[in-house]
């Protein structure tokens, strides 16, 4: 049998893959790049996540926007939108940035790609396609996939996850979207836009959990004016004839909701099975549902390291190549860098956004920070732009740095960003406080209520003296 030996293997062609791969070919090392098919190449963000998602937000958010803009129009005849249309967008974006995220682009950069699955044979060997492939080292980014729904189900209704929702060829009269994560409460508000009715049945007290208490109102509330419903506590008992089955804690009742597709996002399971990382000496959890992984973002074979959704944390785009260059570093020094989510951010693309970045409120109350809100109420362009629903929390320490917040508002991803730059590099709010906004973009929110963080500082005793030297 032929061996082949390599400075480095990839498995997994995602964005934290193709970020090491793509390093390490251009330091003239031997990288050889795995994934199941050609197709999978750029991972769940490009073939069924960010990318395909954020076409779909989009193209809804433009169907909307023209319903609001008839109440400025002569009354006119409503048209309905042509799914396959919409599908024939999607297609067309990834295929834009599928250009630079195919085999033949990878190969034409220095980068060994083989499709197939890879199947550890010891400590430094894999196998692929019948041959055996030798590396120093391993990064395993092999990602994850929904988590099915686990219920009696006669597959009366057709069932849709992230990996297939983007080829509906047809739009639902009554799109019940099991689950309340990001996933759902994006692609449920997205498929409401485009004229499905939708339902939210949400296993959890609210949707977005990981948000906080007010942020998730403020949605739900969002959703209501919209016309979705939401349905929280629920327990799915079966899905059958056409119907889903289920009950509300505290409630015996058993409710049935009829409807003409589900789309299920309870969640995520790592691909790690079929790799037999056993043998490589890689442990997992008791279930084997996870690897164990240390903060270095190395397994319990020290050659083999993870980035992307199998490492076990945060499930996005941006924390796999923020994995990325932890394991760049690590496997070019010996001062190993260990990997810390304390500057993580992240963002929901429904409408209004919700951004959140840094430490949590919980963990920011626990180390004693100060937590300052202010609402979008009063901020002229929220007002001018319908954007008033608006909230901004801003966490900062004791010497007034930025550690930490959220935002839920019109563009608050973009909104965001000079808040997360400012904790990023460590600006206090004094140093915020002294940059121009320009009249009126809705970033002046930041100026407000760091305005009103620096007007406490006007006791009666600073009155006192300022008055004072005004009449010097």
């Amino acid at each position: 049998m032929n061996k082949t030996t390599y400075d480095i293997i990839i498995i997994g062609a995602g964005s934290g893959g193709l970020n090491v791969a793509g390093f390490f070919s251009r330091l003239s090392l031997r990288v050889l790049l795995i994934d199941k098919a050609d197709s999978h190449i750029g991972g769940d963000c490009l073939n069924t996540g960010c990318i395909p998602s954020k076409a779909l937000v989009h193209v809804a958010n433009q169907v909307h926007e023209g319903r609001l803009s008839k109440r400025f129009l002569n009354d006119g005849a409503e048209s309905s939108v042509d799914i396959k249309k919409v599908t024939s967008y999607i297609q067309e974006k990834q295929a834009i940035i599928r250009q630079n995220e195919n085999s033949e682009y990878l190969k034409a950069k220095g980068i060994d790609y083989v499709s197939g699955s890879a199947t550890f044979i010891d400590d430094t060997t894999i196998m692929l396609n019948g041959e055996h492939y030798i590396a120093k080292n391993f990064v395993l980014a092999t990602g994850s996939r929904a988590r099915a729904l686990t219920v009696d189900n006669d597959k009366s209704l057709p069932e849709f996850t992230n990996e297939t929702i983007f080829s509906i060829d047809f739009l639902p009269k009554h799109f019940i979207f099991i689950g309340g994560g990001p996933i759902n409460c994006e692609l449920g508000q997205a498929f409401s836009r485009l004229g499905s009715k939708v339902t939210i049945l949400n296993s959890g007290k609210r949707i977005l959990e990981k948000e906080l208490p007010e942020v998730s109102e403020i949605l739900r509330g969002t959703f209501e004016e919209e016309g979705i419903t939401v349905v929280s506590t629920v327990r799915i008992s079966k899905v059958a004839e056409r119907k889903v089955f289920y009950t509300v804690d505290g409630d015996d009742k058993v409710f049935e909701l009829e409807g003409d597709a589900v789309f299920v996002g309870i969640g995520r399971e790592l691909n790690i099975e079929g790799l037999d990382v056993e043998k490589a000496n890689i442990k997992t959890n008791e279930s084997k549902t996870k690897l164990v992984v240390d903060e270095y973002l190395r397994t319990t074979n020290p050659h083999v390291y993870v980035v992307g959704d199998v490492a076990g944390n945060y499930q996005f785009t941006h924390a796999a190549e923020m994995h990325a260059k932890v394991v760049i570093g690590n496997l070019l020094s010996p001062f190993k860098q260990k990997f810390s989510g304390e500057s993580i951010a992240w963002v929901t693309y429904t409408t209004p956004e919700v951004a959140t970045f840094g430490l949590s409120q919980e963990d920011a109350l626990r180390h004693g920070y100060e937590v300052l809100a202010k609402d979008f109420m009063h901020e002229d362009r929220a007002i001018v732009d319908e954007n008033q629903k608006g909230k901004l929390f801003l966490y900062v320490d004791h010497k007034g740095v930025v550690r930490g917040g959220t935002m839920i508002a019109k563009n608050a991803g973009e909104l965001s960003q000079e808040l997360i730059l400012g904790m990023s590099a460590k600006l206090t709010l004094t140093q915020i406080f002294s940059k121009v906004y320009p009249y009126p973009t809705g970033g002046r929110i930041v100026k407000q209520l760091v305005s009103e963080k620096m007007g406490e500082k006007l006791t009666e005793g600073t009155k006192k003296v300022l008055r004072f030297l005004y009449k010097l």
